[in-house]
């Protein structure tokens, strides 16, 4: 899965946060995560939010009284030993890297040294830490960014008054493309600069992709000039859903049609049973009118070359029809399999389908389902949905393709 994030209003941490939560990251879990950390004296709180008419997620890292400041290199050794995976602990380091980096040159002291002081470093675990959780989470694989809008006029930081962009942020977005507004407010903050610079593989317009679903976090104020959200787009890229659908499994069948308008209705599914016995693919009876404005059925049979002239035998000794039509086509077949699972019925078959952007999709037996719903006496569509949704919970525990 790729990311487009739009920052047509800028980016920071809150509302990178909000976006995420925004395409299904459950904040509860974000929550349980960072305590893992262990960090503590902060909440996380969500709230459904409009802006310029736009539904958000509002995210506000809520940090209590006595809150432990820590430095760079403390902050490192936190992460480290953390029980995330690699990934987590990989991505957090190399944000936090960015904002250590551009506030070392600007205090010029060590990297080891800068301090990342109580409510501010408090915001910042959760906001870094918090996004690399929810990307992994979403199994985000690559990101790419708009270019960022800058802001102007001036900020307080601690107890100094400092320009928009804040100096941090200008270093942070070296060598990546930006543009000037006339919106006086801060529109990229440190944080979000370091969450951008670290994690998006490129900048520039929307390349072509396959849209899957669409996050949006928003800032803390509105905007006058535009809505003031970050945007993140979940998405497959086109050329890797065109790659995938080259790969799928590709055949020669034989197409075999005739229209009937004058043969006994009880005929038809005696005949289905018998095509299928002699080799069918597939049969189908399709609602037609025919000539005289008669009402007919259209009989379609999908078969292999080699069962060809044995279908057409059958089509014309048990039918009414004077006469076939038949012709060659292709067929393209999405990658299937079928899988064993347990469930409340016991252990039953499933189909697994892989559509092309890779993406499985369980879809139950109907034989077995109508069996244990005879046996069982239940309808047939409680058995269906059970099955479905305990072989689904059950493959994405263990997804072994």
């Amino acid at each position: 899965m790729i990311a487009y994030f739009d920052c047509f209003a800028g980016i920071s941490g809150d509302r990178t946060l909000g976006a995420l939560v925004d395409l299904g990251v459950p904040v509860d879990w974000m929550k349980d995560q960072l305590h893992r950390l262990p960090l503590a004296n902060f909440d996380l709180s969500v709230t459904a939010v409009q802006r310029s008419g736009v539904h958000a997620k509002l995210v506000n890292v809520q940090v209590k009284e006595n809150s432990t400041s820590r430095n760079f290199s403390q902050i490192r050794r936190l992460i480290e030993n953390s029980p995330f995976s690699d990934t987590v602990k990989s991505t957090s380091l190399q944000i936090f890297q960015k904002l250590a980096e551009a506030d070392a040159r600007i205090h010029d002291c060590p990297l080891d040294d800068v301090d990342f002081h109580e409510v501010d470093g408090i915001d910042a675990l959760a906001e870094i830490v918090g996004t690399a959780l929810g990307l992994e989470y979403l199994s985000i694989q690559r990101i790419s960014a708009s270019p960022l809008p800058l802001g102007r006029g001036f900020v307080t930081c601690g107890h100094a008054k400092l320009p928009v962009p804040a100096p941090a942020t200008l270093a942070i977005l070296k060598n990546i493309p930006v543009y000037g507004t006339s919106i006086p407010h801060e529109l990229v903050t440190p944080t979000g600069a370091a969450i951008i610079a670290a994690t998006a593989a490129e900048f520039g317009a929307m390349q072509d992709i396959i849209i899957h679903k669409i996050g949006y976090g928003a800032g803390q104020r509105d905007l006058k000039e535009r809505p003031n959200l970050l945007r993140i787009i979940l998405a497959t890229d086109s050329q890797t859903v065109v790659a995938n659908s080259q790969k799928m499994n590709q055949d020669k069948i034989d197409i075999i049609e005739t229209s009937i308008d004058d043969m006994n209705p009880e005929w038809f599914g005696y005949l289905m049973e018998r095509l299928f016995e002699d080799g069918a693919l597939d049969v189908c009876w399709i609602p037609i009118h025919m000539k005289k404005n008669r009402p007919g059925t259209l009989l379609q049979v999908l078969c292999g070359s080699d069962r060809r002239d044995i279908l057409i035998h059958r089509i014309l000794s048990e039918s009414t029809t004077l006469g076939v039509r038949f012709y060659p086509a292709y067929r393209r077949l999405l990658w299937r399999d079928q899988l064993e699972v347990k469930t409340t019925y016991g252990t039953v078959a499933v189909k697994r389908i892989r559509d092309p952007a890779g993406r499985i999709r369980l879809v139950p037996e109907y034989d077995v389902c109508r069996q244990i719903a005879r046996e069982k006496d239940l309808p047939l569509r409680v058995v269906y949905d059970t099955i479905a949704r305990e072989a689904f919970g059950m493959t994405n525990q263990r997804n072994d393709d």
